[in-house]
């Protein structure tokens, strides 16, 4: 196996951007030529739901498995032609990363999917996108049993329980090792010839098929697909595996217990890019309609409604639309800035948002700004942006934000800070409104969001049709391993 890796760099997040970051992205093709430029394509289109690394496994009959791993963005790393020339073949699978599950926020090229193991039929490459949540207690259980692991990811345990499977085929071995983990996957895996997609049963985390001419792409989001000109096919259902090759095509089947699905309703929010398809809707659709929501439910006297760009537009656009107060891009967002920027000194780092974000000073000056955000989760960000608008002159400031308030954490496969510093966790609405020293704050309400996203009744209390645990507190899958380590969970109470 050819093997192309960079050395461990450690990740740059110099300015606290104070939003939560989907795990990772993933994507996958089979019977297409030079898989590698297709896989990179796809990645960059997913770089929005990481940006710590990047990986790329391909097949080639004559070189076999190659692979070649980096830290940072995908442009910088998957588009010279020395790079995409060590990954030649008709089949891969890539992966794009933040760090959740091990070295939080310490992302080493070990940690870099996808992950590569050796079967007695041959070899198999997987790349996860989620968290397993029982991921301790199989590592120890493991590790007992005489595993080594090569990184601190919890992905490796999908590969480490194939080994120890007696499946006949790497298929076989999948489904066994997947019925033993609990969490949420959406999984892309390859073997010399298959491509595997494979969501878990309440289809948590998204996972789509697309076909380009004779092969077949799987991806985290339909904006993948578009990139490189494949036609959206359908979703992966929640549960199923599907098991594609160039002479058989796609073969489906459904190995889990069948379980009432639970997506998870921040994709539409924010993780998703507002191009995406979920669901058959148009998220820019959603998320507009996410904003006339709030207008209904939060209205306000002001004279301009402004996003916090670049996830809060399509909400601002909606608010706008349906409380009749002009839209205005109140604040610019500095496209140009990379993670990296400049090596932050004490001084630089204390500019913070102001390196990404400028108020446009002559629309502000004297109004009463009405500022739409996806969601508010340490609030320091928000205190910036807010001290910024009125530094700018403006009269008043009022927060509205397009999802409800963000009071747990996530265990799914989301960067999400202990529930101490999740703002909503600590304080009311009217304590979180006179922390962020703004006129008014108003958030979303679950039912209306519920609404939003296309379910006319609300939210089912007694059986939820989303995630939500981020801002409900009940988890559809137990988090065992944090349960383990002190977390506790939702009481009767609260």
């Amino acid at each position: 196996m050819s093997i192309e890796t960079a050395p461990d760099m450690p990740p740059a997040h110099p300015f606290d951007d104070d939003k939560l970051r989907e795990e990772c992205g993933i994507f996958g093709c089979v019977g297409v030529v030079d898989a590698a430029n297709f896989i990179a394509l796809g990645l960059h289109a997913l770089q929005h739901r990481g940006q710590e690394a990047g990986g790329i496994v391909t097949h080639d009959t004559e070189t076999g498995f190659n692979q070649a791993r980096r830290m940072g963005l995908v442009r910088d790393n998957f588009t010279s032609q020395k790079v995409m020339e060590t990954l030649p073949g008709a089949i891969g699978i890539g992966h794009v990363r933040y760090s959740t599950a091990g070295s939080k926020g310490q992302t080493a090229i070990r940690d870099v999917q996808p992950f590569f193991g050796e079967f007695s039929m041959g070899g198999a490459a997987i790349a996860h996108n989620g968290n397993i949540t029982n991921a301790v207690q199989l590592r120890r259980e493991l590790i007992e049993r005489g595993s080594i692991f090569q990184s601190s990811s919890d992905s490796e345990c999908i590969i480490h329980l194939m080994a120890r499977s007696m499946g006949r085929t790497i298929p076989d071995r999948m489904e066994e090792a997947l019925r033993k983990v609990e969490g949420a996957f959406s999984i892309v895996a390859m073997t010399r010839s298959k491509l595997i997609g494979c969501r878990d049963p309440l289809g948590v985390r998204p996972l789509v098929l697309g076909k380009v001419g004779d092969g077949f792409v799987l991806a985290s989001e339909t904006c993948a697909l578009d990139i490189i000109g494949a036609e959206l096919v359908r979703e992966i259902e929640p549960g199923e595996m599907v098991v594609i090759s160039a002479d058989k095509g796609v073969q489906s089947h459904f190995p889990f217990r069948p379980q009432k699905p639970r997506f998870c309703v921040f994709e539409h929010v924010y993780f998703s890019r507002p191009d995406s398809i979920l669901g058959g809707r148009s998220v820019y659709e959603t998320r507009e309609a996410i904003g006339r929501e709030l207008a209904k439910e939060a209205p306000v006297d002001a004279d301009l409604v402004c996003p916090v760009p670049d996830s809060g537009t399509p909400a601002a656009i909606g608010f706008s639309l349906e409380s009749g107060i002009p839209y205005a891009m109140g604040i610019i967002r500095n496209q140009y800035m990379g993670r990296t920027f400049i090596e932050p000194t004490e001084s630089i780092r204390n500019m913070g948002v102001r390196l990404k974000l400028n108020v446009n000073r002559a629309l502000i000056k004297g109004k009463r700004v009405i500022l739409v955000d996806d969601s508010v989760v340490r609030g320091t960000t928000s205190i910036k942006i807010r001290e910024m608008i009125l530094d700018a002159g403006a009269k008043e400031v009022h927060f509205r934000i397009a999802s409800p308030p963000t009071a747990w954490p996530c265990f799914y496969g989301v960067d999400t800070p202990n529930r101490e510093k999740l703002l909503a966790a600590n304080m009311s609405e009217d304590e979180m409104c006179a922390h962020l020293g703004v006129d008014s704050l108003r958030f979303i309400s679950l039912d209306g969001l519920y609404r939003a996203v296309g379910e006319s009744g609300g939210r089912n209390k007694a059986q939820p049709q989303y995630c939500d645990a981020c801002f409900s507190g009940e988890y559809p899958v137990e988090p065992a391993d944090m349960i383990d380590a002190g977390f506790q969970m939702k009481t009767a109470a609260e």
